[in-house]
């Protein structure tokens, strides 16, 4: 199965940058995915590389992360997330879940 890899940087308005080093949230399962956050100073972006087997939903990744970022706040952190498949609404969950357990970690 050959895999799609897409790379996007953002920036929040508000940036709440994550009080760990590093994180680790979620499975590749069918229809799920894997997040794994690394802060970095990246003067408050964010960039996000996500491994997919689905191609054609380059728009549709870029618009979940863009809003994701934009509502959590998220700045200086490298994000992988490797997907296998998740929809839309199982990406906006699991990057929610993935932010809220790195803060909690702290």
């Amino acid at each position: 199965m050959a895999l799609t890899e897409l790379s996007f940087t953002f920036k929040a308005d508000n940036p709440k940058p994550l009080p760990v080093e590093w994180s680790h949230t979620g499975v590749v399962g069918s229809g799920d995915m894997e997040v794994m956050f690394e802060r970095k100073d990246l003067d408050g972006a964010v960039e996000i590389r996500v491994i997919t087997p689905v191609t054609g939903f380059d728009q549709v990744w870029e618009k979940v992360l863009d809003r994701f970022v934009r509502d959590s706040g998220l700045a200086d952190v490298s994000v992988e997330i490797n997907d296998n498949n998740a929809t839309p609404v199982v990406v906006g969950m699991r990057m929610r879940q993935a932010v809220e357990e790195a803060r909690k970690e702290a």
